[in-house]
């Protein structure tokens, strides 16, 4: 086992034959590593934890350590990360909460950049990107492929759907819809179409994407008359066979904080 002589590990922690451990790393009871995963120096991991195969810990991270909540009393709460995920230096992941969900989850292939935070009982699907210093409150559930820019800090209970893509330095108090880029300050953010890059780029196929570009077209820039529930009508029923676009309308009115909708006009060409 690859374990520098400097790391400290609590008896009760179980890490896998192949497990790496950097110089002054600290591993407390209750963490679970799995195969392969790679934990620098420095680093600090506490329990309940649970981490996958082939997962890389960086530098100074702190990670499972307990939520930041006034009404937490010490409950073995839980964090849970899936596999091939790059958790970079001071990087901070909290358990959850008994008045939350129990657990904070990280699912597979994230990349979660230098000083980001994930708080308390949040949820992170399978390929999300965090950008350095990003940051979730609590209640936080962000959709696979969601791409979350540098600098943003998202307001606790928010969901963020799968392929969006969030600008640096934006502040996210609403919930924000699938497929679309994002960006703005907490009263001004605006939606400027779809993310057709993201989309294409991690395999949606071209009709999904077209699809999906109608019903932008329909719930977002729709007449003024036009209400967000007609909109929502519309779209689904023009296009009832694209499963993207019924998780979109599903986005939308199963929302509890709200949905962005300000969309910028596109630019009138001569």
């Amino acid at each position: 086992m690859p374990i520098h002589s400097a790391a400290v590990i609590d008896p009760k922690a179980e890490l896998h034959p192949s497990v790496s451990v950097g110089a002054y790393a600290v591993i407390g009871p209750n963490v679970v590593i799995g195969a392969d995963t790679v934990v620098d120096a420095h680093a600090v991991i506490s329990g309940p934890t649970v981490i996958g195969q082939r997962n890389h810990i960086g530098s100074f991270s702190s990670i499972g350590s307990p939520p930041q909540d006034m009404r937490y009393q010490g409950e073995p709460t839980e964090l849970l990360i899936g596999d091939d995920n790059a958790i970079r230096e001071y990087v901070s992941i909290h358990r959850g909460t008994v008045s939350g969900r129990g657990k904070t989850v990280i699912g597979n292939r994230c990349m979660l950049m230098s000083y980001c935070h994930v708080a308390h009982d949040c949820i992170l699907h399978d390929h999300v990107i965090m950008s350095n210093v990003a940051t979730l409150a609590g209640h936080v559930e962000v959709g696979s492929y969601a791409n979350v820019g540098g600098l943003v800090a998202v307001h606790q209970f928010c969901r963020i759907g799968a392929y969006t893509y969030i600008g640096g330095m934006s502040g996210i108090s609403m919930d924000v819809p699938p497929y679309v880029i994002l960006a703005g300050t907490r009263n001004q953010m605006r939606i400027t179409g779809i993310n057709k890059i993201g989309l294409r780029r991690n395999g949606v196929s071209r009709e999904a994407v077209d699809a999906i570009e109608r019903a932008f077209r329909i719930i977002f820039r729709a007449a003024p008359e036009m209400v967000l529930h007609d909109a929502l009508v519309q779209a689904e029923q023009e296009l009832a066979d694209s499963p993207e676009v019924l998780a979109l309308v599903e986005f939308f009115r199963s929302s509890k904080r709200g949905v962005v909708k300000r969309a910028e006009e596109p630019e009138s060409r001569p």
